[in-house]
């Protein structure tokens, strides 16, 4: 009896130390897929001596960049990792070859302390010279590893004083490396040479550039950037579209790259049930010297090759950019028990106008963006080509009758017309 008792409890003993370490390594095993890392981000802070311009809301240009950092700081996601580095803080001498290495990290990429980051940027004083090109650099730097989205945000009041590094030579290096930084600037002074050279540094890496004189436009704006940091990111699919339609990738929704020559003509197929619609736009990209006057056609059409819904739009060289888009909801099939309803073809053809001087080189070919979502269609959606000619030549004919007959009672009025006339 004895032994049966303690042969129980150490089978007892057994089962709890199983069920306990299968309790330990169940939610291991149901672990979800780790979270996306974290978005980080670097604000880039002129610090050189001209911050010392009082032009901004009465204040200087170095008060107005710290009253908005706090308010910056204050409205981080904590999902966003933060940083801080200066140029031209440190060294007011005159000897260019150290001023020009005067860049450092003030407050470093991680988890935001808000309190130290506030007391960094309020010791901060308008010091030396501005060194933007090793400034971007060591941001770069400063982000490097791993694969969440980074975002680099200059704040300068000048161009760069440390030729013949050119800041924009280095943004193109730094997109050069594929490492999907992107890099914003916001100029303090609405000048035309430091407007251009912060336009080509933000267009090197797909950034933006933002002229900004009040210091509720300064706050606004950064907040605005680091916010869209930790919005997700969509990667771009690189795409080559066809000659024909029957040769066209097939594609399902989100978002592509191609490049087409001038003139050419691209296609792609989509599938679109019933029930449901296709919304497709383009944007073709003038990355180089054009004629102005250009234009940007997309077009929907069947496997037959019967035009269903276009969009076009025209240009006239004031920008680089050139879009396009159309709408093609496909209506419930009646009458039909099938469960898996057939998928009707859609052929997407992209077309562009585009013409440029003979010294300007056509290959490769425009930068083309190409967006394809497929959604719910709307209730009682009727296809846009019941309105055309896509159905057949009965509203010609019906087009036709109509003109005849109002033709013949407007004819027989006015005979009768002159008849009374003559009459009277």
């Amino acid at each position: 009896m004895i032994i049966r008792k303690r042969l129980t409890v150490r089978v007892g003993i057994l089962l709890a130390t199983l069920t306990a370490g299968l309790g330990s390594a169940l939610p291991a095993a149901a672990d979800e897929a780790p979270a996306p890392a974290s978005p980080k981000v670097e604000l880039v802070l002129d610090v050189s001596g001209s911050m010392r311009t009082r032009d901004i809301d009465g204040q200087s240009r170095m008060t107005a960049a710290k009253q908005a950092f706090n308010e910056v700081l204050d409205a981080v996601p904590e999902q966003v990792e933060l940083g801080i580095r200066t140029l031209g803080a440190n060294y007011p001498g005159d000897d260019r070859k150290v001023g020009c290495k005067d860049t450092r990290q003030l407050y470093p990429v991680g988890p935001l302390d808000r309190t130290e980051a506030k007391t960094a940027v309020a010791t901060l004083a308008p010091t030396g010279w501005t060194p933007i090109g090793p400034a971007l650099l060591g941001a770069a730097d400063d982000l490097k590893g791993g694969d969440s989205t980074r975002r680099i945000v200059l704040i300068t009041d000048g161009e760069d004083t440390c030729g013949p590094l050119d800041p924009c030579e280095v943004a193109r290096d730094i997109a050069a490396r594929g490492i999907h930084l992107v890099i914003d600037t916001l100029g303090l002074v609405p000048n035309t040479k430091i407007r251009e050279q912060l336009t080509c540094i933000a267009e090197a890496t797909g950034g933006t550039y933002t002229a900004v004189q009040h210091t509720d436009e300064l706050s606004g704006r950064v907040k605005q950037l680091v916010d869209r940091a930790a919005e997700p990111v969509i990667t771009p699919v690189a795409t080559e579209g066809a000659d024909s339609c029957t040769d066209a990738p097939q594609l399902k929704p989100g978002l592509y790259t191609d490049r087409e020559t001038f003139g050419q003509h691209r296609w792609y197929r989509v599938d679109v049930l019933p029930g449901q619609e296709l919304r497709a736009s383009v944007s073709v990209f003038a990355d180089r010297a054009v004629n102005n006057d250009y234009g940007v056609l997309m077009r929907a059409l069947t496997v037959h090759g019967r035009e269903i819904v276009r969009g076009s739009e025209s240009g006239t060289g004031r920008t680089d950019a050139i879009s396009s888009g159309l709408r093609y909801p496909k209506p419930e099939l009646e009458g039909t028990d099938s469960d898996k309803p057939a998928a009707e073809t859609v052929c997407l053809q992209v077309g562009s106008s585009f013409s440029a001087p003979a010294s300007v080189k056509t290959q490769p070919g425009l930068p083309v963006e190409l967006t394809i979502d497929v959604v719910d269609g709307p209730d009682n959606a009727s296809d846009p080509a019941a309105f055309g000619l896509g159905r057949g030549w009965w509203l010609l004919a019906v087009l036709v009758l109509t003109g005849l007959l109002a033709g013949l009672v407007f004819g027989w009025i006015s005979r009768w017309r002159v008849a009374v006339w003559r009459t009277n």
